[in-house]
């Protein structure tokens, strides 16, 4: 199988671990290319794209592959890792072995009215974990959501997010948003930093179609996708809605998103309880 290695972080080129998993790959019979972008990808025939570095160059990757279907496979050297929760050794034994499976992850499409700025961006207009309209300047934001057609009372607050199950523990979760089960078919709809008190974060079907309108004295936003930001004029329109693909995850063979989130979240972690590290 040819092998895509992508690794955002251009400082690790050369680190011993990534050495290391490329010479195990190559000596088990895998062709491997190194990528970092989309352009790399065109015309080869990659059965499996290696995203080496955390959760945030696998959101890069996931925009790399866009509609190709290669699945991605996350490789962690960074802090948390939900996305990319393998290490080099279980990278390299799962591949070669085939000890591992494709999941389907949930992408968002969003379509703006206008944009100020270029959108020309890798991925273009497609999340994994969730797209975010946020303010700019001091004005707080009036924000109008309809969830297919029915309106929801206005959100004043520094912006919205609108995140996949994906995304749960991302910046959804910083807000005050529920974890959710990946395989869960659902969007989180969460203000950021509401001026309402009365207001919660509310989980829709992902069949649901998202549409946004923004109130503000100021005359521009900024629009989010994943980890691209562009620059929005505050009049922005938005449609969110599920993507008509997905992206192809590569899950490891005993993986278990419950056991990431108490060992990278320390969940019930509790010194009473004797569990203190």
């Amino acid at each position: 199988m040819n092998i895509a290695v992508y690794l955002r972080n251009r400082g690790l080129k050369g680190d011993a671990r990534i050495e290391r998993l490329k010479r195990r790959l190559a000596s088990g019979g895998c062709g491997l290319v190194d990528i970092c972008s989309r352009s790399d990808l065109e015309g080869r025939d990659v059965g499996m794209l290696v995203s080496i570095g955390g959760d945030g160059t696998f959101l890069s990757a996931a925009a790399l592959v866009g509609e190709s279907g290669i699945p991605v496979l996350g490789m962690n050297l960074g802090r948390l890792g939900f996305l990319s929760e393998n290490g080099p050794d279980q990278v390299a034994d799962a591949i070669l072995s085939g000890a591992y499976s494709v999941e389907d992850r949930t992408l968002l499409s969003a379509k703006p009215s206008f944009m100020t700025g270029n959108p020309s961006v890798d991925g273009w207009p497609f999340a994994l974990n969730e797209v975010t309209v946020h303010r700019i300047g001091a004005a707080m934001l009036g924000v109008d959501v309809d969830i297919d057609g029915a309106p929801l009372p206005t959100y004043w607050a520094d912006g919205l997010i609108v995140a996949t199950s994906s995304g749960s523990t991302a910046y959804s979760l910083s807000v005050g948003g529920p974890i959710v089960l990946p395989e869960a078919r659902v969007l989180i709809i969460s203000p950021i930093s509401p001026h309402n008190l009365n207001v919660r974060p509310l989980i829709v079907p992902d069949t649901a179609g998202i549409s946004i309108r923004l109130r503000s004295r100021d005359s521009s936003v900024m629009f989010t996708l994943d980890n691209r930001m562009v620059e929005a004029d505050a009049s922005l329109g938005l449609e969110v809605s599920m993507a008509q693909f997905s992206l192809k995850r590569v899950r490891l063979n005993g993986s278990n998103f419950i056991n990431a989130l108490t060992s990278k979240l320390f969940w019930g972690e509790d010194i009473r309880n004797g569990r203190e590290k």
